[in-house]
């Protein structure tokens, strides 16, 4: 995968769209990451003890990799990420203005 933990993120696609973030976690296998504050979702709650009242409550789930875009640190525009190999070492890279990121 091309994200990584701690990368910045603003989202392209969805109710969600123009929101910033941080990528807290990231699933390899279905392609999506977990950034806070960002794709938040309602679910209803069954009351299991006193501890856990049930009712509404908000849960933050992963968003689809297609619908986010990797904001660069240098240039601070959202890019696409490519590689490039120096020296038996692979580095990302912006699309945009070639930097290491």
């Amino acid at each position: 995968m091309k994200i990584k933990k701690g990368d910045q993120i603003i989202v392209t696609v969805g109710k969600d769209k123009g929101k910033k973030g941080k990528v807290e976690k990231v699933f390899p296998k279905d392609s999506t990451v977990l950034v806070p504050g960002i794709n938040i979702v309602k679910k209803h709650e069954k009351k299991r003890d006193e501890q856990h009242p049930g009712g509404i409550i908000e849960v933050v789930k992963p968003i689809t990799l297609g619908k986010i875009a990797v904001i660069c640190p240098k240039c601070g525009k959202p890019t696409r990420l490519g590689f490039r190999i120096v020296k038996d070492t692979k580095e990302r890279i912006c699309r945009k203005c070639e930097q290491v990121i």
